[in-house]
This record gives C-alpha cells, structure tokens and sequence, in this order.
C-alpha cells in the first residue's frame, strides 16, 4: 500500500512569506505539535481493541484541524484535464488567417534556434480547418471541437501562454511543479493539498487518472509529492478495472476474515508506531503509519466513488461513453467528475505518451485526438454545471507547451514554447472570456502574456491561497510552488469573475 497515501489535513510546518509577514491562524490551524506521548501510547496498546480506538480517535483529532484559507475561495477543488504532448493552437483555438494566406511560404521572422531540430525551421504551414463563433460571446474555436465550443460562455481562454522548455521532460515539470530542473519537486496537488487538506478522509485528497493504456511522459513524477511529507502524493486509480480493482492491492483477499485483518492492521500499527518513535522526521514512515487505516476506509468509500453503474443513460451519453472512441477519456471524465462529488480536492486526467505531439501528419493527427476527447472534456464542464458543482470546482485544460507554424517536414508541427493556449472554467473564472493573443501567424505570445507561474499563481488564488505565502521549508529555503521571487509570478485577474 505504499504508493497510496492518505491525505493529511494539516501541513507539518505553515513557513512565514519571505516578507515575514505572519501568516493568519485560527484555532483550527495551529501548528501540530508533537505527539510522542499519545503515540507512545498508542505503541504500547496498539495490539488491542483500545488502540484500534486510539488511533482512530488520533487520526480524526488531527483531520479536524484543517488549514484556513488566506482569502476567501471561489473554489474548493480542482481538476485538471492534462493534454500531455502540446495541443496545436493554431489548429484549435488561435485563428489565423494570415498563417493560412501564406501557407507554404517562409516566415518572415525566423523560428527561433530553441526548436528541436532544423527540420523544425521549414515554411509556413496553414491550418486546414474552419474556425466558427461560438457561444453568445463569439469565441473563435475550430470545427475539430464543437463539444468545447459549446461550452464556450462557461470558459475562459488563454491565447498567449508562454513556458520555459521546448523539451517535453522538462515543460511538464514546469506545468506541474514550477520547476525546469530534474529533480523530484512537489506538484500542483501536493501544494494544493498541503495548503487546505481534505474534503472527505475516507478518500484520498489527491487522486490522478492516468490512460489505463500507459502512463504520461514522466510517470509517476507528474504527481509526486517531492519533499513535502509523503502523504501529499496522488493515488493514481485504476479506471481500467473499476469493478475489481480501482485501486491496486486495496482489497482484503477473501480467504481473510474481518477479525483476522482488523489484527493484522493493529499489529502492523504497533510496529510502525515504534518505528516513527525512533525516527521522528521519516515522513514515509508517518504516511506508512496513516496507509493501513486509510486503506480499512478506502475499502467502503472507493467502490460507492467509482461505482458508474449507478450513472444514468443520459449522463453515460453526454460522455460518450457509449461510443468506442470516447469511452476510454469519457469513462476517466465521468470518474473525475464522481471522485469531486465525493469530495476528493484535486484530480488529474492524464493520457498514455504524448498523443498531442503532432510531428508528422499534424492536421490527421490533431483530428483523430481531438475526436477522442472533445466530447468528454465539455460533458465534465455541463455536468458539473448541472449539479451545482462548476462554481465551486475549478476545471483547467492544458498541455505542456504548443506547436510551431512553421512545418516540421512536409506536413508537422514541432514544440514551440512561446506562444500556445489552454482554457479554464468553473470557481472564481470568467465565462465567455478570450485572454491575450500571440502574433499573425500564432508562434509568440506579444499580449496579455501569462506564464506557467502566473497560471499557477492564479489557480491556487481561486483557491483562497496566496501564491508568495504557501511556503515550505526546504533544506534551508521557504520554497514555494511559484517561487515567486525568481519567477515574479502574478495573479492574471483579468481572467477572474
């Protein structure tokens, strides 16, 4: 059970901002003081009924002291639907017409020498597809989404986003960790759920969704908890085999009775407790000592969570899960969507590889992926709507970077990391909303420009997180997911409600 870890609601250390203003407390956001008396008690009873119970009234003290905001949210959850490989803009949601006009011809201003490869370098390559108004504001969204145009007074989009790496490794961790350098930094997720804890203790705070095909470029990193305390991890969920074995290894075997596990678990307890007596700062061993009990509850709470059978015709159609190339994302969307109901903080749906990574046969390419997850992507944001969950739960669509206008070959496009889109809907943004533009032909960012940071700093505002407050001590440092004194990371108000 170790890779799956219980949430716990109260971060170990609430650091001060760099500007060393206090940050605000409440009763119910006291620092968490030791506990070597009670777990030195409970390691010495934890054989019996009286330390099934003490620990048990351990855990529920600790979950009720959860962390309190900086401001006010407009949201209390997140999901983020990752198009890992880099969507192509221009191909989208960044019409232009002059890319198209000069289809074939060389660019004018010279593709930067940060592409992958001379190959990268070659004429201008126009889109194929038409673009149409959609929604009551207009929006300018291509024929290959007209799920997501239906949605478009409920989005936000942001047409001149910018990252730091055309590398795919290292722009996914920009996208999760805010960091380009390879080393295990803690993701969006663990920030989150470290910051505000858990909705539901029966169900982890941070739950991923990978393609039951495959994990994304990166694996597991995509998610990883870094150095925070391990409990601030994903728990990655099987959506392949929800009937069986949504989360690996949870299941008692059958042949075990209730008694005989419930003994098993109290004595593995005695001996973790002992063990943490020892080594007081493992955070693995703290998160191991939580993994047992979480997993007794997981047991009940995850088969109810994922159980989609219970889902109406109607709401599998709006999915598509009734068509076999939108049954495997519309399948993990309607996960996502149940996985929130039941109170799970943050959810992540990633897809196997880089299936967005159009460098050959972009315009088929772009088609044949936009036609596996349009539907579902949309059927998440009016679902959510109509249960009273959108205003309360922010969506965020995104991929690591965008694609070049210039072609990669007779007919790819290559990595651009200067100017690409994403949309956001739901807690705290704008619906109806477009947000910068890049240049003519859709390689740079030249309005309203918005970083990874500034992306970040944004979602955890909806949140009630102040982005330069949300500190962790780290080998010395107050580290921060925005680092915002080397990156200036801003708060993109205009895209706020």
């Amino acid at each position: 059970m170790s890779d799956y870890k219980e949430q716990d609601v109260l971060p170990k250390s609430w650091i001060a901002p760099r500007s060393s203003a206090a940050l605000p407390r409440s009763p119910a956001s006291v620092r968490r003081q030791p506990a070597s008396g009670r777990r030195t008690f409970l390691s010495h009873t934890a054989g019996g009924l009286l330390g099934s119970i003490a620990f048990n009234w351990l855990q529920a003290a600790e979950q009720q002291q959860l962390q309190v905001a900086h401001h006010p949210p407009k949201a209390e959850r997140v999901v983020v639907l990752f198009q890992n490989g880099g969507p192509s803009q221009m191909d989208l949601f960044d019409p232009k017409p002059e890319l198209n006009r000069m289809d074939g011809k060389p660019y004018p201003g010279g593709v930067k020498v940060e592409t992958l490869s001379p190959a990268g370098s070659g004429n201008l390559l126009g889109s194929p597809f038409k673009f149409h108004p959609a929604g009551r504001s207009g929006m300018m969204l291509s024929e290959l989404i007209p799920h997501i145009s239906s949605i478009a007074d409920e989005i936000t989009l942001v047409r001149s986003m910018t990252t730091e790496s055309v590398c795919h490794e290292t722009a996914l961790r920009i996208a999760h960790s805010g960091h380009p350098i390879a080393t295990d930094k803690p993701s969006f997720g663990s920030w989150l759920t470290y910051g505000l804890g858990s909705l539901n203790h029966n169900l982890p705070a941070f739950v991923v969704l990978p393609d039951p095909g495959g994990l994304p470029i990166n694996g597991t990193l995509n998610w990883s908890a870094g150095w925070l305390p391990a409990q601030y991890q994903g728990t990655a969920f099987n959506a392949g085999d929800l009937s069986t074995a949504p989360v690996l290894n949870l299941r008692t075997p059958g042949r075990v009775s209730e008694a005989a596990r419930r003994r098993q678990l109290d004595f593995i307890q005695k001996l973790n407790a002992e063990h943490l007596e020892r080594f007081p700062e493992n955070t693995d061993l703290e998160a191991r000592l939580k993994d047992f009990e979480t997993a007794a509850r997981m047991q009940t709470a995850v088969p109810i969570a994922v159980d989609l059978a219970s889902e109406t015709e109607e709401t599998r159609r709006l999915y598509g899960i009734n068509q076999p190339s939108t049954a495997p994302y519309g399948t993990r969307c309607l996960l996502a969507r149940r996985l929130l109901e039941h109170g799970v903080r943050f959810v992540g749906v990633y897809l196997q590889g880089q299936p967005w990574d159009t460098h050959s046969d972009n315009a088929n390419a772009t088609k044949g992926v936009a036609a596996q997850l349009d539907q579902p992507s949309a059927a998440l944001v009016k679902d959510l709507r109509q249960r009273g969950l959108l205003d309360s739960t922010l969506v965020v669509w995104m991929g690591e970077f965008g694609r070049t206008p210039v072609s990669q070959g007779a007919n790819g496009r290559d990595h651009s990391r200067r100017g690409f889109s994403l949309w956001l809907a739901g807690g705290g943004i704008k619906g109806g909303y477009s947000h910068g533009n890049t240049d003519e032909f859709g390689y740079e960012s030249v309005e309203k420009i918005v970083s990874m940071h500034d992306l970040h700093a944004t979602m955890l505002h909806c949140l009630g997180l102040d982005h330069r407050r949300l500190t962790y001590e780290h080998d010395g440092r107050n580290e921060s997911l925005s680092d915002a004194d080397l990156t200036h990371a801003n708060v993109v108000t205009e895209i706020l409600a």
